[in-house]
């Protein structure tokens, strides 16, 4: 799924976008055992409660594609009988109405989840039908021949509300606040069948994580049955190793920035398509080869690549590279950049020793204190003032 196909599926979680049919939730503790379910036609919960689940649901499709969100496709094992997705289908074809599936599934899901607090599980059931477009991309609500059935799992933390006074009106009087479980957004969630073309398709599945560093691997792998990726922090891990392994002593300053800023060109150049920059091993490769990798460095790049990212593992270009500064790092010194002005760092030798070089031509300031360097200085003195 792209930008345009998830944010056309989240503007259903508005009250009057609404076409959700179904909730289903339990909510377990520490020791995952059930203490409460919950199963009601979605309508006939409080406007408040709608208005509080629906912000949950948006949160579950929200962030970056290839960091918060990723497709994930499903093993063809898994569409067989027993497999997740023959599980995942026959969940979706009951409706939420099945209670022995949604008993199962909850089962599925605590016995995978790795959280040792308590937590939410909350699954929906929602019928979208979908709109027509003309040549001109105007919906045409009249036109539909396709209905989109779904389900949605958003796993929520409960958490004990922070100790506090509050004010009491009934009482008129200040006093200790009542501490209560909250549901908080949710850090897992997934989006079966995935809404790819404008279209069911059931071989995909759309994940969402709030930690980007760190995916919920044994929920991926036991529950969805699919390959875990390489979170964002992996892929960018995985890529510097990458580069370090395949330079060896030719990884040098200017080689590195020269990377970096192909990889921002990239970004910049389809900064308004729906799908993020995606680079397979052999468009990284032609990466290395267009910042002037020699090709005697380039000879063991497919060892280097499968050791460091997995010989099918794409990188999400966003992942591997800043956009909004470059840092420069030394074990004493810090220094941030915009990408734009990298060029004004160099590397020289003085007095014979390595040094990066900034060039003091414009205001400097240490601590928010604006100072002067000698040949500024300099030029004052030398004004005369009539």
């Amino acid at each position: 799924m792209n930008k345009k196909e998830i944010s056309e599926i989240k503007k259903q979680f508005t009250p009057e976008n609404c076409t959700i049919t179904r909730i289903c939730g339990c909510y377990v503790d520490g020791d995952k055992n059930k203490k409460t379910e919950l199963k009601e036609a979605f309508l006939s919960l409080t406007e408040e409660e709608i208005f509080k689940y629906m912000e949950i649901f948006r949160k579950a499709l929200s962030g970056t594609i290839g960091k918060n969100l990723m497709n994930m496709e499903f093993p063809l094992e898994q569409e067989s009988e027993g497999g997740t997705q023959y599980f995942l289908m026959k969940l979706r074809e009951s409706r939420l109405t099945d209670d022995e599936l949604i008993e199962e599934f909850y089962d599925r899901v605590i016995e995978c989840y790795n959280y040792p607090e308590n937590y939410y599980i909350i699954l929906i059931h929602a019928s979208y039908d979908i709109p027509g477009k003309s040549s001109d991309g105007t919906e045409m609500f009249d036109a539909s021949d396709e209905v989109f059935e779904y389900i949605l799992c958003c796993i929520c933390p409960v958490k004990l509300s922070k100790a506090g006074l509050c004010y009491n009106a009934a009482t008129n009087s200040i006093q200790d606040r009542i501490r209560d479980w909250i549901v908080e957004l949710p850090d897992t969630g997934f989006l079966f069948p995935q809404f790819n073309d404008r279209s069911t398709d059931i071989h995909g599945v759309l994940y969402y994580s709030k930690n980007t560093s760190e995916l919920a691997d044994n929920f991926i792998k036991e529950l969805l049955g699919c390959t875990v990726p390489l979170s964002a922090g992996g892929q960018r891990d995985s890529f510097n190793t990458l580069v370090e392994d395949t330079l060896g002593n030719a990884c040098v300053y200017d080689t590195v920035l020269n990377i970096h800023e192909r990889l921002n060109d990239l970004i910049e150049a389809q900064k308004d398509e729906p799908d993020p920059v995606i680079l397979t091993k052999n468009e990284v490769r032609r990466l290395f080869e267009d910042c002037g990798v020699e090709e005697d460095r380039l000879q063991s790049f497919d060892e280097h690549y499968e050791t460091a990212a997995g010989e099918k593992s794409s990188l999400v270009a966003s992942n591997i590279t800043n956009t909004r500064r470059f840092e420069i790092k030394t074990p004493d010194v810090v220094i941030h950049v915009e990408p734009e002005r990298a060029e004004l760092i160099e590397t020289q030798i003085i007095n014979g020793r390595k040094c990066l070089v900034i060039p003091m031509e414009d205001d400097v300031e240490i601590n928010g204190i604006r100072v002067y360097t000698k040949d500024n200085l300099s030029d004052k003195e030398g004004q005369s003032y009539e």
